[in-house]
């Protein structure tokens, strides 16, 4: 890093933002998981040559497809590819060894050194839900997303101990322009909260300004030599990469920027009913996207995706908290690390259109499933509602605050000489009890993970305060939490160039909504 580069990545804070912090509402956030638990595993060795010899089977023999991008399809071509119109047929072996290249893990900056996150490896890195076009709330009920909706999202991640990622499109703010909300969404990230951050995909033009955007905020030296932002890229399963995200992707790969390369899979619409057949495709897809990340730029971080559900045969509706779900997310686990690399899967995945148990159900199936299946960066991992429809307040805050019993899960079990309480069990003996004895004194205020959002009071003070239900919890953890926010300091030099920014580039043409 050059001298340049440390200076400009000191002024995210600054004499003023110094004293400003001083003054700010304490609270915690809790650093990126380390499990020390195993990873659970339900495919063999064989299961798992089967998918792969498969994959690279279809990659040459069927292909995939790069329409409306002559760019790619050269790559390709010098790499060896087989070029038929937009058809891309790779053969055995060169996806694989165009992947050898992607780094095992990263770590993602953030203006806040503190909480930078490590992606990979046996990190698991959370952040919230994205891409949902409406929000719900206890007051407001499902409406449209707007910008004031979008920064209460954000201050709301900056607020919550146990998410560790500021997201992206934490929800699709319709009052704002098509072609300039990108502007608005990265500069509340980069303003309302000091965690790391995604950019935008919608557009490469989007993309290039989320980079320069990053360089206002961080230093150009910095940006150049670091990775600032985690970004999403979908492939359009089946086995197709359009020209708007794969743009995207070759901005950020060129920038040294990470990309989750991730097939977007409804089982049984765009993959096939059996899992087998869905995770042979997913890796296909993946091995295909993650070579043209190479092929982009040798070495530029990538996160193996995979966002499989299955559907309702009945409805044509996605379902959630499945197993089959379960299985393909554990399998493309295995997949991701017999390949090293990083693993995007999992979420609060539900279908339910409230905060309710059947969200419940399904979102802490999908929550534990990916903590077990080695995720290293958990995208929608709290406030997802209606199969990804709706951002909910309420479930944001449930969800993240079930993201704690995450963190103890993965701690494993403890087996040093406090853990053991030996003379805990020789104090008290037969026929005693524990609450009182030296042991549970010296260990009470840790030894168990507390919820801060459910209720656990006597039936008689739950009545008589009201007999509120989860959901009626949540809407007052919402209330406290946005009213508690304080904004994180930041350089007034840094915040005027990004208002400078983001002003000169919404005047610079008209308004889009398409």
């Amino acid at each position: 890093m050059t001298e340049e580069a440390t200076r400009r990545r000191g002024r995210g804070g600054g004499g003023a933002a110094r004293r400003a912090e001083r003054t700010a509402v304490s609270f915690e956030t809790a650093k990126y998981i380390e499990r020390n638990i195993p990873n659970f595993e339900v495919l063999t060795e064989e299961a798992l040559d089967i998918i792969e010899t498969n994959a690279e089977t279809i990659l040459e023999e069927v292909g995939v497809n790069f329409p409306d991008n002559p760019a790619a399809l050269r790559r390709w071509a010098d790499a060896g590819a087989d070029i038929d119109g937009d058809r891309v047929r790779i053969p055995k072996g060169l996806a694989r060894k165009l992947c050898a290249t992607a780094p095992a893990s990263y770590t993602q900056h953030a203006r806040n050194p503190e909480r930078s996150v490590v992606v990979g490896g046996k990190n698991l890195v959370l952040a919230p839900v994205y891409g949902p076009p409406f929000v719900r709330d206890a007051t407001g009920g499902r409406r449209y997303a707007t910008m004031e909706d979008f920064r209460n999202f954000v201050k709301l991640g900056y607020m919550s101990k146990w998410l560790h990622h500021s997201g992206g499109t934490v929800c699709e703010p319709t009052d704002i322009a098509v072609n300039k909300r990108h502007l608005d969404m990265l500069h509340a990230h980069m303003t309302l909260s000091d965690k790391p951050f995604m950019g935008s995909v919608t557009e490469p033009s989007r993309a290039r300004d989320s980079v320069e955007m990053a360089e206002i905020l961080f230093g150009k030296d910095f940006v150049a030599d670091n990775t600032v932002m985690t970004s999403l890229i979908n492939i359009n399963s089946p086995m197709t990469f359009d020209d708007v995200m794969m743009g995207a992707l070759e901005v950020y790969a060129q920038a040294n920027q990470a990309c989750i390369i991730s097939p977007f899979i409804v089982g049984g619409a765009m993959a096939p009913v059996s899992v087998a057949g869905t995770l042979t495709q997913v890796f296909a897809e993946v091995l295909a996207g993650i070579a043209y990340s190479q092929l982009c730029r040798a070495g530029a971080p990538v996160v193996m995706g995979a966002f499989v559900t299955s559907i309702d045969m009945n409805s044509g509706a996605p379902t959630f908290g499945t197993p089959e779900a379960a299985h393909i997310t554990y399998g493309a686990g295995q997949l991701a690390r017999r390949m090293g690399l990083p693993y995007r899967s999992a979420g609060s995945f539900c279908g339910s259109k409230l905060p309710d148990a059947q969200a419940a159900y399904e979102t802490s199936n999908s929550l534990n499933m990916g903590l077990l299946a080695g995720v290293n960066f958990m995208l929608h991992s709290c406030g997802w509602l209606e199969g990804g429809l709706v951002s909910s307040y309420e479930k944001f805050v449930m969800d993240a605050d079930q993201l704690g019993a995450l963190h103890h899960l993965a701690a494993g079990v403890s087996m040093d000489a406090n853990a053991q309480a030996m003379d805990a069990i020789r104090e008290v003996g037969p026929g005693g009890h524990y609450l009182g004895c030296a042991h549970t004194q010296e260990n009470f205020k840790s030894a168990f993970w507390k919820s801060d959002l459910l209720d656990y009071k006597p039936f008689e003070t739950w009545e008589d305060e009201g007999a509120r239900d989860t959901a009626q919890l949540a809407s007052l953890r919402v209330q406290k939490m946005l009213g508690d926010y304080q904004q994180p300091a930041l350089d007034p030099a840094i915040r005027e160039a990004l208002d400078t920014y983001v002003a000169e580039k919404k005047a610079a043409e008209p308004d889009s909504f398409m």
